[in-house]
């Protein structure tokens, strides 16, 4: 698994998880949900994520299979 579909695994937990959160809880769950999104934006651009600086750190190791 590479590291940008694995961020795109987080980003996509994340997201599902904040507009329940958001639905459920308070609606300033949002604001994560848009923080995410704008941050996928973003990275379309610059190809620059903090989430992979943090994947990194932990140690994934890239595996092309």
């Amino acid at each position: 698994m590479t590291v940008e579909r694995l961020l795109f695994r987080i980003a996509g937990s994340f997201i599902v998880i904040s507009v329940a959160l958001g639905y459920f809880v308070s609606p300033y769950f949002y604001l994560f949900t848009t923080f995410v999104g704008l941050n996928m934006f973003q990275f379309s651009f610059s190809n620059f994520c903090p989430m992979i600086s943090v994947i990194k750190f932990f140690g994934f190791v890239e595996k092309n299979v």
